[in-house]
């Protein structure tokens, strides 16, 4: 009796551990994604200076693996199902709900693709980083929906609302980020026209003057002149008796 209460008591921990963990994990990464969004578009206030917020993110991206971690163990630890250490990794490989169990997995490679390429930043080169980076944008859907699919705490009314805020806060930023980029651009084609309709004023005075002469054609009559005073110098010598 006291070993079977025991077990009991064990799997409930488990299994309100992997509904806690789940929850946090999907919160976490809504503020990665936001924080991550907000960092590209080098939002910045006096306040919130912009390697504050690059520090924020990165913190915030660690913790949110921490939590994904405890939520795949305990999924795979749990006794009420059987999920299955292949299916942690292998899309669509795990017996139970293949579906929802899978986009839980696609969510998790992609957070370890961009959690390496992160680690490996210094040894790869910065196109690469950032085109796994991307990664983290598909991420955040496929984990909304194996949280909305396979979640004991979906038809919860509280879990309603987590996910209704966390939608709206990637879609704000994100909004924010297209219309800021669009001002940006505006900006810049304003700016490009500004500086082609300047042009160079030229001074009156400059206009009506005439060229200088270079320093050649200066000199040339001097030099002409005093050959001319030499040669008139030698005839009269010459025609003197």
């Amino acid at each position: 009796m006291m070993l079977a209460a025991t077990s009991t008591s064990f799997t409930t921990t488990i299994w309100y551990t992997m509904r806690a963990t789940g929850v946090v994990a999907l919160v976490l990464l809504t503020g990665t994604m936001v924080l991550g969004i907000l960092t590209a578009g080098r939002a910045k206030t006096r306040s919130w200076p912009a390697f504050a917020q690059a520090d924020l993110h990165k913190r915030v991206s660690l913790l949110a693996m921490v939590f994904l971690a405890l939520h795949v163990l305990t999924a795979v630890v749990d006794t009420y199902v059987s999920v299955g250490w292949l299916s942690v990794v292998v899309p669509f490989a795990s017996p139970y709900r293949p579906l929802w169990t899978g986009l839980g997995t696609v969510g998790v490679d992609l957070m370890l693709a961009v959690a390496v390429s992160s680690a490996l930043r210094q040894r790869i080169s910065a196109r690469t980083w950032r085109g796994i980076h991307w990664l983290a944008y598909g991420s955040w859907p496929v984990a909304m929906a194996h949280s909305l699919g396979m979640g004991t705490d979906a038809s919860q009314l509280w879990m309603d609302g987590v996910a209704a805020v966390c939608t709206l806060a990637v879609l704000g930023s994100l909004g924010w980020r297209i219309g800021d980029h669009n001002k940006s651009r505006e900006r810049a084609v304003r700016v490009g026209a500004t500086t082609r309709a300047i042009t160079r004023p030229v001074s009156p005075h400059n206009a009506s003057s005439p060229p200088l002469a270079t320093p050649a054609l200066r000199s040339t009559p001097r030099q002409s002149g005093g050959s001319t005073r030499g040669s008139a110098t030698r005839l009269l010598e010459r025609d003197r008796p």
